[in-house]
């Protein structure tokens, strides 16, 4: 379908709508009067929205390890607003099991969703943006790129290349009017541990490989039944305001938590880190050429 005339509203492509934050920033994006583009694996599951708000929102079928979806959903986009203002790369899930373990085919699926997939994306919206000179792209990581979560390494490690390219991209892009922010969301209470958490079982037969597997185990069990708030204490719909607001803000900024045990989480990890750093700061400029000592004295 082709839209007779631009859309003058800003249009948001976000990727997994059908729940969690997704879906809580596509309604509050809609609520606000703008336009968006629901893209989900199921679009049925967005259709109300769709219905909710004719015109402004439109529901599309994607599965980002898919290329040829990306790219036809993207031309579904453009063919139907005219223009993609903020490209929100939120889609993803979290394959829990051991690193000695993991097959090499879970691997993939870990990073073909969490990364390469957001790749794929990044490479289909990214011209139409450039060619307008603006834009904004939220890519959604995690509080857990500054943890060390046992069971958790290769989630950890595909939000930890999301934000490899993520902070060069900030910086590529800039010249061009387009703006790039790393979001790293901590806990919140949606429904992400049920639907998109797999945790796979140990087959050694080590008690503290058991312990971590059945611990990761009884976090999604128990996210399916009666929830305590203080265990998933942050709020989809105050996030999704909180990211509405950044996109709004003139000043370009590079990461944006959300939630307070975020804010705590990335404060530990990186006080973590400059322990070390300080404790053996002497022993790693000892590395250094002799000619490199002598000038510096």
């Amino acid at each position: 379908m082709v839209t007779s005339s631009i859309c003058q509203e800003r249009v948001w492509f976000i990727t997994g709508t059908s729940s969690g934050l997704g879906r809580a920033l596509a309604e509050a994006v809609l609520e606000k009067g703008e336009a968006v583009v629901l893209t989900a694996r199921n679009p049925q599951k967005v259709e109300d929205l769709a219905a909710k708000f004719p015109g402004r929102a439109l529901a599309v079928q994607l599965d980002v390890t898919k290329p040829k979806e990306v790219q036809d959903a993207v031309k579904q986009a453009i063919d139907y607003f005219g223009h993609i203002d903020v490209l929100v790369n939120n889609a993803g899930c979290k394959i829990v099991g051991l690193i000695e373990e993991l097959s090499d085919s879970e691997v993939r699926r870990q990073f073909d969703t969490n990364f390469f997939g957001i790749l794929e994306t990044l490479r289909a919206v990214v011209p139409h943006m450039r060619k307008q000179r603006k834009g904004h792209i939220l890519n959604i990581s995690s509080m857990a790129s500054f943890m060390a979560e046992p069971g958790g390494g290769f989630y950890i490690a595909s939000k930890l290349a999301l934000e490899g390219i993520s902070g060069t991209l900030h910086y590529e892009l800039q010249p061009f009017g387009i703006k790039v922010i790393i979001v790293e969301p901590g806990v919140f209470f949606t429904n992400f541990p049920v639907n998109s958490i797999f945790v796979n079982d140990t087959q050694i037969e080590e008690e503290e490989y058991k312990a971590f597997i059945n611990e990761r185990r009884n976090e999604v069990f128990e996210s399916g039944m009666e929830r305590d708030r203080l265990d998933e204490p942050g709020d989809p719909k105050k996030a999704a305001l909180a990211m509405i607001k950044i996109v709004d803000i003139e000043e370009p900024i590079v990461r944006l938590a959300l939630g307070t045990d975020a804010i705590e989480s990335i404060n530990y990890g990186l006080e973590y880190i400059k322990r070390d750093l300080d404790a053996w700061k002497e022993l790693s400029i000892s590395t250094d050429c002799d000619e490199v000592v002598a000038n510096k004295t």
